[in-house]
């Protein structure tokens, strides 16, 4: 008799045992599951941001429509670089666009003075015109101007010259010296998304009834 109640006690003991060992692993699953769901959201959600900046980084940027310069008959001396925004490009704010131009021997960088030299042309006139106009201040290479030709929501303005679908502005810039036969080369560099690319070669002669003249 004694012995029996021996075995029954000893197959208790080992069944208590069981169930803590059972309970441990279940506890252990809770935390690891716990683990895993918050380590996949967070997964989730970096995934999603780095899609969409991804996106935006590919399919953003700027286009360039045409280039025009003014000279003086020796020397380009003004650049007006028309651009608009890419196909499903995000909106762009130019005050933080890198513009840079090379003739091969120099290469110049230039930012955006958006807050003191723009101008809006949207109803029409000449972008060259000295008179009043955008080019009072710009006294040097190192800032450019923005002229509005397109802008049918208002995004574009003196103070948040932001571009998006539609927009179409002028990049000017003064105080060029640039010599005929000369091959330049340069980019719109926007904050995210695809630069312009400038490339062009300057004409062999500077006609002086034709002070503007188609460059790219």
């Amino acid at each position: 008799m004694k012995i029996t109640e021996f075995m029954k006690n000893k197959k208790g003991a080992s069944g208590i045992g069981t169930l803590i060992v059972f309970i441990a692993m279940v506890l252990v699953a809770a935390v690891a599951a716990s683990v895993l769901i918050n380590t996949s959201g967070f997964l989730q959600q970096k995934a999603s941001t780095a899609g969409k900046e991804s996106t935006d980084q590919v399919a953003s940027g700027l286009q360039i429509i045409q280039v025009t310069g003014k000279h003086d008959n020796t020397h380009i001396t003004r650049l007006a670089i028309y651009v608009t925004p890419n196909a499903g490009s995000a909106p762009i704010d130019l005050k933080q666009c890198v513009l840079s131009i090379s003739d091969g021997t120099t290469k110049t960088v230039t930012k955006s003075n958006a807050t003191v030299s723009y101008q809006d042309l949207s109803t029409g006139g000449n972008i060259y015109n000295a008179s009043g106009s955008i080019w009072a201040n710009l006294t040097d290479t190192t800032k450019f101007g923005v002229v509005e030709i397109q802008d049918a929501d208002g995004s574009c303005s003196k103070t948040t010259p932001v571009l998006n679908k539609g927009d179409i502005v002028a990049i000017v810039i003064d105080e060029l010296t640039l010599d005929t036969r000369t091959d330049i080369a340069g980019s719109i560099q926007p904050e995210f998304g695809a630069p312009g690319v400038i490339s062009f070669t300057t004409p062999a002669t500077y006609i002086s009834t034709q002070s503007v003249v188609q460059l790219q």
